[in-house]
């Protein structure tokens, strides 16, 4: 026997469910204005929680959920003890893609978020080659540079991940460091060597320069084939040291 409930209450309990939702988006449509017009910038801190309450005209909690929002796209980063950090432009012209993805438990979902970072890793470094300026080609020489010494000197893992960011930007397609920073803590898992394999990923370093040298020299075909080589390399180790686990 179904019990009947009275339309006024489901009425009710509909509005009450959709209104955080519309409050939500609101203030992160605020909040986006705010932001441009405090310029602040990818790798800039927000101001405090009690200062974008005040500019906004809500509660902590109201902007702590929006700010959630943000976080799992990617947009935001939380630092512990310094403060909320834009990782990521924002513009009321921007739409910024969520991604619903598992985290990876075994060697299958590793070589299966390789083949992802391959297509969009070839694709990035070809168009860098064929239409990036001559200072943004720089500014990959630059942070091809920062890895190389930080990998000189023992621990190249942050500059590393610095490098592909400034591939991936370098674009000019905002797209593709939307998406890569959506999948920041799925990729993480490989510059993190949770599989703990000895020099992990060593060979794939000359790719790094040979695949810059492609783009610095406009040829979009082997930027793309050197991208692609350097994410081979790292598939055939994980392959190699898993032969059972990698069998499709």
């Amino acid at each position: 026997m179904t019990l009947a409930v009275p339309s006024q209450v489901n009425s009710l309990e509909l509005r009450r469910l959709a209104r955080p939702k519309a409050l939500e988006v609101a203030v992160l449509e605020s909040l986006v204005e705010f932001i441009d017009r405090a310029a602040i910038n990818p790798g800039g801190r927000l101001p405090s929680e009690r200062v974008l309450c005040e500019a906004l005209g809500v509660g902590r909690s109201t902007l702590r959920e929006a700010l959630k929002r943000w976080e799992t796209l990617g947009i935001i980063e939380r630092r512990q003890g310094s403060g909320v950090y834009l990782r990521v432009k924002v513009g009321t012209n921007l739409v910024h893609v969520p991604l619903v993805l598992a985290k990876p438990s075994n060697v299958r979902s590793l070589l299966q978020i390789l083949q992802v970072r391959r297509a969009l890793e070839g694709e990035a470094a070809a168009l860098c080659a064929s239409s990036a300026s001559d200072a943004t080609v720089a500014k990959i020489g630059d942070a091809l540079e920062t890895m190389e010494t930080a990998h000189a000197a023992g621990d190249g893992s942050e500059a590393d991940w610095q490098f592909h960011q400034t591939l991936y930007h370098a674009t000019g397609n905002p797209f593709f460091p939307q998406i890569i920073s959506s999948m920041r803590d799925l990729l993480h898992q490989l510059w993190e060597n949770t599989l703990k394999l000895p020099d992990f990923a060593a060979a794939s370093f000359p790719f790094h320069r040979t695949m810059y040298e492609a783009i610095r020299a406009r040829d979009p075909d082997t930027a793309r084939a050197e991208a692609w080589k350097l994410i081979d390399s790292v598939e055939r180790e994980i392959r190699e040291a898993f032969p059972e686990e990698s069998q499709s």
